[in-house]
């Protein structure tokens, strides 16, 4: 098969050394990416943005925190529905009504707490709002796997992408704020809402990156073909569950950083200190993608979450600004390999038909993780001991890793075979004479 990166004849391998360059080189790409990084951008501001509007008009974090958990879980919940309607219907076909709707449900959601609606009726609006969050990196993710297929650039496409999230969570988080804080209360949510609808259909009107839509009907006309659920694969099954301990460090880290510079009488250095976690995260996801791979997926996974549990282990006995910064950034450093192999497992084990989907469980589960371990945190904050949230990240990673290690053989790619020409296991495909 001719390589679909520009920078190399037809019929010519890719080169054994990805990177970047090559990856943003391949036709089409830039038609999905753009609009595709303004349409995820929102996603960062949603849940600060409602945790800022609900606690000025109500005056409790706690509210606050309990609306935003309730999107959270709506989001993780609603999630791989709207990718397996992705992969039956086509992405466009989603979006549009689904932006929408977002919109709509966000738009309400901002009245009832500028009215001051009693609680269960933010409830019930946060509902809604979490349901119908466009799924556009997920979407974007499979797009590169129809333009790449089995080429090496796969896991350079996924470190791009893990790049291209952290980002968001960088910038999302710091413009919800300052509109929030310096404009209204209601700006950051109302500007997420806008910023979901001109990138969402932005993103949509991009129809010829899109995956083909799998025919219904068989070789004869009459048969249909069943749409198998990604949550039929055993592979995929095992990847929530470590997807749901990469959720645990972001929420247990988000809670307890706020929690250690509020104790030591400097609130503003949380920024500080979440940053370089995030930083983190970002360079290693930079030079996880700029490296030729040469040991497999599955083993990569396991020594990936090894690193993250030990790294996260250590957080809860830091005593100071410095130490905790720097075992931050190794935390962060630790995720992205994590993230990264996570997501590139799963060209192996899908169908085409279903990744969407499959995507869509992986970052439900990040989020039902990341809402779960908030509130555990919180907690464990309040009532043990300060630091004791960051037990959670540390619980979340080793389980996680307790997981993947005991089903390891559930990540072998579907249809492995055993032809020379072809590599074993989890090995790129290889042109051969």
């Amino acid at each position: 098969m001719a390589s679909t990166v520009t920078s190399e004849s037809p019929g010519t391998p890719v080169s054994s050394r990805p990177g970047y360059g090559q990856l943003l080189r391949t036709r089409g790409a830039w038609t999905f990416l753009l609009p595709g990084f303004a349409a995820r951008q929102p996603f960062a501001m949603l849940t600060i943005s409602i945790v800022l509007l609900v606690q000025h008009t109500t005056g409790s974090y706690g509210a606050a925190g309990a609306v935003a958990a309730v999107t959270g879980v709506s989001l993780a919940l609603f999630a791989p529905f709207t990718g397996r309607l992705a992969d039956r219907h086509g992405q466009r076909a989603v979006l549009l009504p689904g932006v929408l709707l977002h919109t709509l449900a966000g738009l309400s959601l901002t009245a009832l707490a500028l009215a001051d609606a009693p609680l269960w009726a933010l409830f019930v609006a946060a509902v809604p709002t979490g349901a119908s969050v466009p799924q556009i990196g997920p979407m974007v993710r499979a797009r590169w796997g129809v333009k790449l297929q089995d080429s090496p650039l796969m896991t350079t496409a996924a470190a791009f992408e893990s790049v291209t999230d952290e980002l968001t969570f960088v910038f999302g988080p710091l413009l919800a704020t300052a509109l929030c804080t310096a404009v209204d209360p209601a700006a950051g949510l109302l500007t997420e809402a806008a910023l979901t609808l001109v990138g969402g259909l932005l993103f949509a009107a991009q129809r010829g990156t899109q995956p083909a839509v799998a025919a219904d009907a068989g070789v004869d006309g009459h048969a249909r073909v069943k749409h198998a659920s990604a949550l039929s694969v055993p592979g995929v099954r095992v990847l929530i569950v470590a997807f749901l301990g990469i959720g645990a460090v972001f929420g247990g880290m988000q809670v307890s950083l706020a929690a250690f510079s509020e104790s030591i009488g400097e609130p503003g250095l949380n920024g500080v200190l979440y940053g370089t976690f995030a930083a983190g995260n970002m360079l290693s996801g930079v030079v996880c993608g700029a490296i030729a791979w040469k040991v497999a997926p599955r083993r990569r996974l396991v020594v990936a979450y090894a690193a993250l549990g030990l790294a996260a282990s250590g957080l809860w006995a830091a005593q100071s600004v410095v130490v905790l910064a720097g075992i931050g950034l190794l935390v962060g450093v630790c995720i992205a390999p994590a993230l990264i192999t996570g997501y590139t497992l799963v060209d192996g084990l899908v169908p085409a038909g279903a990744r969407t989907e499959a995507f869509t469980w992986l970052t439900g589960a990040v989020a039902l993780g990341q809402a779960a371990a908030v509130m555990v945190a919180g907690q464990m904050e309040d009532r043990l001991w300060d630091g004791a949230g960051f037990l959670v990240p540390m619980g979340g990673t080793l389980l996680a890793l307790a997981t993947l290690v005991t089903l390891r053989s559930r990540l072998s790619p579907r249809g492995v075979s055993r032809t020379v020409a072809r590599g074993v296991g989890h090995r790129v495909p290889v042109a051969v004479d």
